[in-house]
């Protein structure tokens, strides 16, 4: 009988141990964000048929989920904790914008394209644009950048070739 309970603990002890050694390998690291534009204080056209110019480096040791924008208005100057408020013209609206784009498959990627409009009634002001990319293990990285809404930036000038995703 002891040699059957000392069997037993053994085979648990063996098992906790493989468990958590598997654990060890477990991917923890975040993937990698090189936002290039917008850049910090970048104005964008309010109405550009174009499109605000998104161009970034995505990046991760074992395989990328996806990435996610989300825009919305910084008129309060927040530090993400309470909302954003501003009075805004009759025909004018604060814009907001949320989508989500897939990486399954890739380890890196470049992201490049014109698909976020602005509309023209959209409220001039004070914005954060936000870059979230999940790895395939759930681990989660972000990049925050002030942007300005303006109906009198000038065009960005791309210059490069499209990579729509």
């Amino acid at each position: 009988m002891k040699t059957l309970k000392f069997s037993i603990v053994c085979l648990l002890a063996l098992t906790a141990l493989l468990l958590s050694c598997n654990g060890n390998n477990a991917d923890t690291t975040k993937p990698v964000i090189l936002l290039e534009e917008p850049c910090e204080g970048d104005s964008i056209l309010i109405g550009d048929p174009d499109g605000m110019h998104l161009e970034m480096d995505l990046s991760d040791d074992v395989m990328l989920r996806e990435y996610l924008v989300e825009i919305h208005n910084n008129f309060d100057q927040h530090g993400h904790d309470a909302p954003a408020v501003q009075l805004a013209a009759e025909d004018e609206q604060p814009f907001a914008f949320r989508k989500s784009w897939d990486l399954t498959g890739n380890r890196t990627k470049h992201v490049h394209h014109h698909e976020i409009l602005i509309p023209e009634n959209a409220q001039e002001g004070d914005y954060h644009i936000m870059i979230y990319c999940t790895d395939a293990a759930g681990n989660e990285s972000y990049v925050a950048r002030s942007i300005v809404l303006s109906h009198t930036a000038s065009e960005h000038e791309d210059e490069h070739d499209e990579d729509e995703d």
